[in-house]
């Protein structure tokens, strides 16, 4: 069951390695754990769904399970677009998503699902220029021409008027793009749309677009590696996995007009620049604010609000809202920004609504 987690390593072992001390766990979620490692004996939840939050997810689960070593949680890193189809076909207990359902997605759910936001990320613009050696500068712009196939060079003027100091190559550029249905991609694509009706028009947003140049592959791992392994690519990535493959990301221009690389703090910038509504879902690209990271998003997960199965539907509530809490505290290691203290206690809420028939599935919380 774990075999998938294992061949992780290659990937994100870096990314949990220990960087010291951590703080003390949030009471509530303490509680919470202790009471699974008591009652939640021999369940096994399985999950599937977005790469974005992969990283996080894969320490989240590893974590977990040394506080409770009798509840086995497998996480199958597919896409927004497969976990979507697969917590909707009830093959799995929970899901994962990037780009919050659509009506007619919801539609297609036997039962009321929850959008529950786990995690803040970041779509980060990666690139291959061994002659460049500080980060690109993109405006929108210029973002938007280079995936339309309008800007075709990376010595091109447009790219120079903003990084007058680079050695920008006379080569041309090469555009990676997801293949699978991907929420990383409709955070991306979501943002070109904001700032170009022109894009918005011909190109479209989504999980899945017909991109105008460029060459595809599947899920955050597969466009890294393009990008890793071939000079002058350039491909749309969430942030752990450029910065655990040591990928250089450009700083883009923001909505205020300044030139923001995607740190933490530019990510909770934008966070806290948007409020999250009753339905715990909402778009944070191109927010307000002089230090927002324009192409920012949270990741959710997907769960039913009245579980079929109670120990199932216990054990898993008390794994989510552990990793609410206490799991929280491996964001910033693994390159996320962790979920803001209003919008959490917006998210208790909802996860204490959870239920299998009568029977509340958090009533100690």
């Amino acid at each position: 069951m774990f075999a998938r987690r294992d061949l992780l390593v290659g990937l994100v072992l870096t990314l949990v390695a220990c960087k010291g001390s951590q703080p003390a766990p949030a009471p509530a979620a303490s509680e919470a754990a202790s009471a699974a490692v008591k009652k939640d004996e021999g369940v096994s939840l399985t999950g599937a769904g977005a790469t974005f939050p992969y990283p996080l997810y894969s320490k989240w689960i590893s974590e977990y399970n040394k506080l409770n070593p009798n509840v086995k949680i497998n996480y199958q890193s597919i896409g927004s677009g497969g976990g979507i189809r697969q917590i909707t076909a009830n093959t799995v207990d929970f899901g994962a998503t990037d780009a919050p359902m659509n009506a007619d997605e919801e539609k297609q759910a036997p039962a009321k699902l929850f959008h529950i936001p786990a995690t803040i990320g970041a779509v980060v613009v990666a690139y291959n220029l061994p002659e460049v050696t500080s980060p690109l500068k993109l405006t929108p712009e210029v973002l938007v021409g280079i995936y339309a196939g309008k800007i075709r060079m990376w010595n091109d003027p447009k790219i120079k008027a903003d990084n007058a100091d680079a050695k920008l190559p006379a080569k041309d550029i090469s555009v990676i793009y997801r293949t699978d249905g991907s929420g990383t991609t409709a955070v991306f694509t979501g943002y070109l749309g904001k700032v170009s009706s022109d894009w918005k028009e011909k190109v479209g947003v989504g999980k899945v677009v017909n991109w105008p140049t460029g060459l595809g592959a599947k899920g955050n791992e597969g466009v890294t590696g393009q990008v890793k392994t071939t000079p002058y690519t350039i491909g749309y990535i969430e942030r752990a996995y450029a910065s655990q493959n040591k990928l250089p990301m450009a700083e883009l221009k923001n909505k205020a007009g300044k030139f923001v690389a995607p740190s933490i703090e530019a990510m909770s910038a934008a966070a806290d620049s948007v409020e999250v509504p009753d339905e715990l879902f909402v778009s944070l690209s191109n927010s307000d604010g002089d230090a927002a990271y324009p192409i920012t998003s949270y990741s959710y997960l997907l769960v039913y609000e009245n579980a079929k199965d109670a120990v199932k539907g216990e054990a898993l509530a008390k794994y989510i809202w552990w990793g609410l809490h206490d799991g929280q505290k491996f964001s910033k290691d693994l390159d996320y920004a962790p979920i803001p203290a209003k919008v959490l206690a917006k998210v208790e809420r909802r996860l204490k609504e959870l239920r299998s028939g009568d029977k509340k599935l958090l009533s100690g919380a």
